[in-house]
């Protein structure tokens, strides 16, 4: 059995060109073309000067691919018009029985890609990769940009792993969240004090979001705070270490005088408030920790315990770049506002301003200069 992989090209077509065949292959192999310019010529010399290339090429190429394919593909008699054999035959009609069954998947699938790849030559399209916590106004932040112009290559992960992936170059921006004043001596600080450096690292401005309790639908055990999960032994459903909302739960235990290992916790983690939320619809678990929209947008319970802040963050290198400057302007356009405040949950908190990470997170305290006497 082989293996079969695609191939697609890219080439410069002016508008006002009109020569593109309709009919021609959506998904072309360079095999088939000298195949059908054989079988058709009826030698290779010809295929030669009809495909533009040396006889040497094309005849090399036609023994390179039999050498691959482990099969004969034309018949070589001296004297004699070359023909395709049974095997270079039966290639043919599989070329065109592929091309007449995919031909509508193919031609969406070339008009994608086109779509797509129109980004890199224009010259007033944005891209942007982040790596973000789970969050469910950043997929809509995606969809709205990019109809200005503005294309978030988002990835989600963990909030400490992307700060890292901000740090190691892998991305320009990273998304995390911390709760609105988190203290010096908090799990928050702890978590990100040794990956952001004042001075070093931006913080710009996108939203608030509120997290709590997601239950069963109508919250059957009425659960109210972290004090009623312990004392009804509620099956707790974990997300996984690293992540922004584990972090949140160290403090809140911390808060209410609890630890991690007084709730019953499932032995699964979870890695995103999707996923989390599942569990729970499904009945695996009773409660977790997660964001309002997820709950909502499940019809599952939620009591809300914390206000948090969104926050997105880049190296103030990258502040001056078109595509930072492109972010920071759209995050403060009225209508994607008016979006964001309309997912459960959610208000925009500084959208799109810049600000140093020693006033967003307090624990960097510097002292001030004392003033000349």
């Amino acid at each position: 059995m082989h293996s079969v992989s695609l191939h697609y090209t890219l080439s410069h077509r002016d508008d006002t060109d009109t020569t593109a065949n309709n009919e021609a292959a959506l998904l072309r192999h360079p095999l088939m073309d000298l195949l059908q310019a054989v079988d058709q010529k009826g030698s290779i010399s010809a295929a030669a000067r009809e495909l533009n290339f040396s006889y040497r090429h094309v005849w090399g190429e036609l023994k390179r691919w039999e050498d691959v394919l482990g099969h004969e593909l034309i018949i070589w008699e001296k004297g004699q018009s070359a023909k395709l054999t049974e095997f270079g035959g039966k290639l043919m009609w599989a070329e065109r029985q592929t091309q007449a069954r995919l031909a509508p998947q193919l031609e969406a699938l070339r008009a994608d890609l086109e779509r797509t790849f129109a980004v890199a030559f224009d010259p007033a399209a944005h891209v942007l990769t982040l790596y973000a916590s789970h969050d469910d106004a950043l997929p809509r932040l995606r969809e709205h940009a990019a109809t200005a112009g503005l294309h978030l290559d988002i990835r989600f992960c963990g909030s400490v792993d992307a700060i890292r992936a901000l740090n190691e170059g892998r991305c320009t921006l990273a998304g995390f969240h911390t709760q609105s004043h988190p203290s010096e001596t908090s799990f928050t600080a702890k978590a990100y004090r040794d990956l952001l450096q004042p001075g070093l690292h931006k913080i710009i401005g996108f939203a608030t979001r509120t997290q709590g309790l997601i239950t069963a639908t109508g919250n059957p055990k009425q659960l109210h705070s972290l004090a009623d999960v312990v004392k009804t032994k509620a099956r707790f459903v974990q997300r996984s270490p690293g992540t922004g909302t584990r972090v949140l739960l160290d403090d809140l235990l911390a808060q209410a005088q609890l630890s991690i290992e007084d709730l019953n916790n499932w032995p699964d983690e979870e890695p995103s408030h999707t996923a989390l939320a599942e569990a729970i619809a499904s009945g695996r678990c009773d409660v977790g920790l997660g964001i309002e929209s997820t709950a909502r947008a499940r019809g599952l319970g939620f009591v809300p315990l914390v206000q948090e802040v969104f926050h997105l963050v880049c190296l103030k290198s990258a502040l001056d770049t078109p595509a930072t400057q492109a972010l920071c302007q759209f995050l403060q356009d009225h209508t994607w506002q008016q979006a964001l405040n309309s997912l459960p949950g959610y208000q925009t908190h500084h959208s799109g301003e810049v600000q140093s990470l020693s006033k967003r997170l307090p624990w960097w305290v510097f002292p001030r200069a004392k003033k000349m006497g």
